[in-house]
Order: C-alpha cells, then structure tokens, then sequence
C-alpha cells in the first residue's frame, strides 16, 4: 500500500477505557457503518494499556535512593536548569520540573527505573512510554510490550464481526525526530525505519535543532508502511485525536482544578474520549 497525497482523518468517540472494558468491542461498536475496506484505524497506545490493566499505581511503589536523587535533584536541577533549556521548554513547564514534586516524582521515577530502566528514567517524562496522563490518582500506563501481536489482533477482529479488511496502526503521543531520512524516538517502536536509541539525548537533540517532530507509530498491521508514511498517519491521527483531560498530569489537574494525584475516574469518564481515528485516502492521488 502507497499513502496518497492528501489524508483525511476522522476522530472517533467511545468513551472512557477503564480496565477491564473489552477493546476489541469497543473498536468494532465505534467502528460500525464509518470504515471502508482500505482505511486505515489508528489506536491509542494508553487506551489499550488502560483497558488491559497494563498500568501501575505509584502510590503503592516505594522508591529507592536512586528514584530520590532523580526526582530531588537530576529533576530539578538539571532537567530545570539546563538540559530543559536546551530541549527549548517552555517556561511553564521548566518551573513545573524545578518544583518537581519528589515523594511522587520519586515513587514515578522508580517505576520507570523497574520497568523501563536508567537511561530512560532520566527523560524529563514519558520515560520509555510510561505516562500519567489521562488516567487518575497516581496510575501510569506502561508501553505495551507486544504491540504489533495486538495491531494484529485488532485487524483480524475488525475483519471478523464487520467484514473490512482496513490497516491498524497503534499510536503514542511522544515523538519521534526527523533529521531528512533519518527517524529516531526516544521510546521503543517495532516499525521498520524508526530507531529507537538515545532516550533523553534523542529528546533533547531533537528539540533543541527543532527537527520535525511527529507522534510515534509503535505497531502496524496489514501493510508495509514505510516510517515516513507511518509517521505522516500517526501525527495526522494525533492532531484530530486531542489530548482528552489533559496533555501531561499537570495540565490534567488543573483542568479539574484537583491535586496532582487527585483525579478521579468518574472525572475522565466525563471528558471526551477519542481513542479511535479513521484515516482514509482521498480518491485520485498518486
């Protein structure tokens, strides 16, 4: 399959995904009557680990010195004053890391120093594709660790109860760098062509030279994307997507005007929830 020149893309609401809710329903429900053979439906990440229970609540982690010297000090400091500069942050959030909060910012820190190990814990967030965003308390979600066998999964039961054969792409809001051809994220992808290397350098590389930046393709099923198309899919379906209660926790608990930990479930299940985006190509482009 060749991506054409023009795309459109088609946000689609189900609801919140709280653990337990069956996805795979969800998707063919939301899905009913809106696709055609050939589109491509691109996936949220979070939402799946969210739903499969793929997340940790930080509050019940206790976190070793290391989290506490990240979070005190690696976080703050450095991340505050200087490699945040670097990255060009905004001002907002250069303060919101030097008041980085250390008991929770150090329970998080451990959580990606388990899960996803020291280099991508140094990251200022998403270490590794972990994130807090859009979900309650002191949750995070973990990266999927076999995305492209669930792209798969989905595809297969689209194809079953609806009778469509569309391509499934699984999407996460970081981004990933591009310096002409070359492709790199700071968190691991299977698609060919995206390097997954760098963490925290990868970033602030990135961001500081303001190379092209766009949402990471992490899994894609039924056809051979190159990671130029895939990435074009993936940030289409982003911007359409939104940020739900929020781009980062910060954000989130200001929009409910609560603590950081103090969203609750029933506030996300009244926040509009886009996990699903249809992407079609227009008719006549080469």
């Amino acid at each position: 399959m060749r991506v054409r020149s023009k795309l459109k893309a088609k946000a689609v609401k189900t609801g919140y995904w709280k653990p337990g809710t069956n996805f795979l329903e969800k998707i063919v429900e939301a899905l009913e009557g809106e696709i055609r053979n050939g589109d491509v439906v691109t996936i949220s990440e979070k939402a799946i680990s969210t739903a499969i229970g793929n997340i940790i609540d930080e509050d019940e982690v206790k976190p070793g010195k290391t989290a506490y010297l990240l979070a005190r000090y690696w976080m703050r400091l450095v991340w505050g004053y200087f490699l945040g500069i670097l990255a060009r942050l905004k001002p907002r959030n250069l303060e919101r890391i030097r008041n980085y909060p250390v008991k929770e910012g150090a329970a998080h820190k451990q959580v990606a120093l388990s899960y996803a190990g020291f280099l991508p814990a140094l990251h200022v967030w998403s270490e590794g594709g972990i994130d807090g965003s859009n979900l309650p308390y002191s949750y995070v979600s973990l990266p999927l660790c076999n995305p492209q066998e669930i792209a798969d999964k989905i595809r297969r039961y689209i194809k079953q109860k609806l009778g469509k054969n569309v391509y499934v792409v699984i999407v996460d809001t970081d981004k990933t760098y591009s310096f002409f051809n070359l492709h790199f994220a700071p968190r691991p992808t299977c698609v060919e062509g995206i390097f997954s290397f760098g963490g925290i350098f990868a970033y602030v590389f990135g961001r500081f030279l303001r190379l092209k930046r766009r949402a990471t393709p992490v899994a894609v099923a039924g056809c051979n994307l190159n990671a130029d198309e895939a990435l074009r899919i993936a940030e289409i379906s982003n911007r359409v997507r939104g940020v739900g209660a929020g781009r980062t926790v910060w954000d989130m608990a200001q929009i409910f005007d609560v603590g950081l930990t103090e969203v609750s479930w029933s506030m996300l299940e009244r926040v509009k929830h886009k996990p699903l985006v249809i992407v079609r190509m227009e008719k006549g482009e080469a």
